[in-house]
């Protein structure tokens, strides 16, 4: 359930009540700062003292209430005359949290309630803990005979991981009459659960919501429930069906598209990765390249056909004549470094104690004791300026850690936001930057009036020199003219969308042209200025690098083009819908926007598998930005599976050594040629492969 969090109520517990310690009940408002004051002199503390070195009863107080307790508030009123005067009135202070919440429940205005909604947080339920069930049916419990002390409600079984479950079913022996009525449900049990492990799902639970879950994730688990159908005669079609796949684990997920093909059924599947490449029966290859320089079909046949074609980019990665290759010189941290033997990296304090003996010689971000989810008081070293990999098999406490625990304890620190970070000591060396980046694969915009060019902020120079052109200055036309979010230039029957949206009822809207512009969303008086021969919808139609040679000449405009271009964003249109980017489109829109800016070499990059949707040319491309970044000072930590990406990192921080309860230990932290040589390590086994090539 969603409660106010007095750890979010009061965002600066080392500031005074006075000075902020709660917003909006400091001295500037001058109402609820009068009603702290009698609250203060009641209780007897001082209003200029630290929230968190009041006394316990006055902290209790002042966030819950005094009950039924009257206090003396002292109210400043006007009277019949305007002037003003003090009224006195006794009665219980209401709270700073039920406060929140009445006006939470009785306001009508949006505004507000967004704005209280910043202060909750999900808690459990203090009736059923959690267990979203009423009493009665939480006192119904699993018994197997074998194993009578041992009983679990349906909670418990729930909240295991899949690969527990099965274990449970597998090893439920009932007998009797209980045995009969419950074969054929048991047996249903099992073969689901069997099917749930075999996509690679073993480390999520039963209960996981279904919004936490990756697209890779649910995919996977629709495809657990066809394998499940037994149908035949179908055909298949995964796109990506690899996305947060440890290469553990893809074997099993082979093995498993495999299994529909035998059935008799077609499987087609979009993929990048090279083993699911080349466990194919037939490869289809697009091209040559991307956007505007694709659309072809280049080769097609066996893997090894398609590697054999000289003008298959994917076949000259397959065939070893292209590859990304290791840098030449890594750029170091500390001469050593920690690996932990497996019984070491199963146990919850192994981590601490031997890191404690291999201090750092470098600048590094330290946290501390970290135990969000299945991480088990993790210690965990990070080096400042250079690119970390995270690694580990899929469910070991990636995100966790990364994402859940450093993103927010950072963020909080810097920005003061108010997303609360995992359970977790410290997180020490933050002082070390002065910004932090999460470039994620979310849309750049979810409408299709957003586009590279206003994202990056491109199309404001590129209006300005619009507005420039004789004659724009001879029609005392500005820039906000050739802007399709204002009034004046854009076509008002489509208020500069292009298109107009038709509502389907029962199904997604539809976009279809405008009649009245045709789609160019400005009106004629606004596209009759051109530069260079072009007016302004025909620029926004421009590729990048069309884009490139028509602006070459005006620095502010080629300098955010290249970005783009250098990411590997040359083909797409500048005034291209958001709506209809990538997700690795619009997280490398989101990097050329970082390139454009200033930099200072004090940030922290975090990306969580930001090769997802890249072919082997843009991971190579991707990976030069990120030296890039690198080189410029800065920190990059990177939550990555794909080997390419892992083995051109400087230093790699392995979870696990397992998914769910198996998982949230440090496995082992070091080079990546180190990382291989650690034979516990699943990541390291794969990887010393990849690095004998």
């Amino acid at each position: 359930m969603t409660v106010f969090d007095p750890e979010r109520v009061v965002a600066f517990p080392s500031l005074s009540l006075a000075g902020g310690a709660v917003k909006g009940w400091d001295r500037r408002n001058a109402y609820t700062f009068s009603m702290l004051e009698s609250v203060a002199r009641h209780a007897g503390f001082d209003i200029e003292t630290p929230f968190e070195a009041l006394p316990a009863s006055a902290r209790e107080m002042l966030l819950r209430g005094s009950g039924s307790t009257n206090i003396e508030f002292v109210y400043e009123a006007e009277g019949p005359s305007g002037r003003r005067r003090s009224v006195k009135r006794s009665h219980p202070f209401e709270g700073i949290v039920p406060n929140f919440e009445r006006r939470y429940k009785e306001t009508d205005s949006a505004a507000v309630r967004e704005e209280l909604a910043r202060y909750m947080a999900a808690r459990p339920c203090p009736d059923c803990g959690g267990a979203r069930l009423r009493r009665e049916a939480r006192h119904v419990y699993l018994v197997d005979p074998a194993r009578a002390d041992e009983r679990r409600p349906i909670y418990a079984v729930e909240h295991s991981t899949l690969r527990e479950c099965l274990a449970t079913f597998d090893a439920l022996h009932l007998a009797g009459a209980k045995a009969e009525i419950a074969d054929k449900v048991v047996r249903e049990i099992r073969s689901r659960l069997k099917f749930l492990n075999d996509v690679g799902l073993a480390y999520l639970s039963l209960d996981r919501s279904a919004d936490t879950l990756s697209g890779g994730e649910s995919q996977r688990i629709r495809l657990a429930s066809q394998i499940g159908s037994g149908l035949t005669g179908v055909m298949y079609v995964l796109d990506e069906p690899s996305i947060g796949l440890h290469q553990r684990d893809n074997e099993r997920l082979i093995g498993t598209l495999r299994h529909l093909r035998d059935l008799g059924n077609s499987v087609l599947v979009v993929e990048h990765d090279e083993e699911a490449i080349r466990a194919a029966d037939h490869c289809i290859d697009m091209g040559p390249g991307a956007g505007v320089h694709g659309g072809r079909v280049i080769a097609q046949g066996t893997p090894d056909e398609v590697a054999a074609n000289p003008e298959s980019l994917t076949g000259r990665y397959l065939s070893g004549a292209l590859a990304i290759p290791l840098p030449e010189q890594r750029k170091s941290w500390r001469t050593d470094s920690l690996s932990l033997t497996e019984g070491e990296g199963r146990g919850e304090g192994a981590v601490g104690s031997a890191q404690r003996a291999s201090q750092s010689s470098g600048a590094c971000l330290r946290i501390a004791n970290a135990r969000g989810n299945n991480l088990r008081g993790l210690d965990v070293e990070i080096p400042v300026g250079l690119f970390t990999c995270v690694t580990g098999v899929s469910g070991s406490g990636k995100s966790t850690l990364v994402n859940d625990t450093l993103y927010a304890a950072v963020a909080r620190r810097l920005y003061n936001s108010h997303a609360e970070p995992a359970p977790h000591d410290a997180v020490e060396g933050i002082e070390a930057f002065d910004k932090v980046i999460n470039v994620d694969q979310s849309p750049i915009g979810r409408t299709p009036r957003s586009n590279p060019a206003t994202y990056t902020g491109l199309f404001t120079p590129i209006r300005e020199l619009f507005a420039e052109v004789p004659a724009a200055r001879e029609r005392g036309y500005g820039p906000g003219r050739f802007s399709f979010n204002v009034a004046g230039g854009r076509c008002e029957a489509c208020q500069g969308d292009g298109v107009l949206k038709v509502e389907m009822h029962f199904l997604p809207d539809v976009y279809v042209p405008c009649d009245s512009c045709r789609g160019k969303r400005y009106n004629r008086e606004t596209l009759e200025i051109l530069y260079k021969g072009r007016n302004i919808t025909q620029v926004l139609e421009l590729t990048v690098e069309d884009a490139l040679a028509h602006f070459g000449a005006v620095p502010a405009i080629a300098r955010k083009l290249q970005t783009l271009a250098d990411v590997g964003l040359g083909y797409i249109r500048l005034g291209q819908s958001a709506t209809t980017l990538s997700g690795g489109e619009a997280q490398r829109v989101k990097l050329a926007l970082e390139l454009s800016k200033r930099d200072t070499g004090r940030t922290l990059y975090i990306l969580d598998e930001p090769t997802t949707g890249l072919h082997f040319a843009d991971i190579a491309l991707l990976l030069e930005v990120l030296h890039q970044l690198r080189d410029a000072g800065n920190t990059i930590v990177v939550i990555e599976h794909n080997l390419d990406v892992i083995k051109t990192a400087d230093w790699i921080v392995d979870i696990g050594p397992e998914g769910g309860a198996g998982g949230g230990a440090l496995v082992a932290c070091g080079t990546p040629e180190t990382v291989a040589a650690h034979a516990p390590s699943h990541t390291g086994r794969y990887l010393a492969g990849l690095l004998k090539r």
